[in-house]
């Protein structure tokens, strides 16, 4: 033997699924940039302490509008649209 086989080496999982070869890293944590920008505004002078405090909300009204819209999305039928050739003379 060369040397130590490891797990990722090896060919079956011990479940008997495939080993992940390439995983893709996870989404962006929405919740960091929140936290940063409440950071912010609690460092802010008193007189942009409001104005933050109205951007972060208004910023929070559009992430729940964005959800909303893909939930009725998901909601909705798919639907199979026919596309018929029509020929040009």
């Amino acid at each position: 033997m060369d040397g130590p086989q490891t797990h990722a080496d090896s060919d079956p999982a011990p479940d008997g699924a495939e080993p992940d070869r390439a995983v893709p890293p996870p989404p962006p944590d929405p919740a960091a940039l929140f936290i940063l920008l409440d950071a912010l505004r609690l460092a802010a002078p008193p007189e942009l302490q409001d104005r933050l405090t109205a951007l972060l909300r208004e910023a929070l009204l559009t992430l729940r509008a964005l959800i909303d819209h893909y939930l009725e999305r998901l909601d909705e039928p798919h639907v199979d649209r026919r596309v018929e050739d029509i020929p040009i003379e």
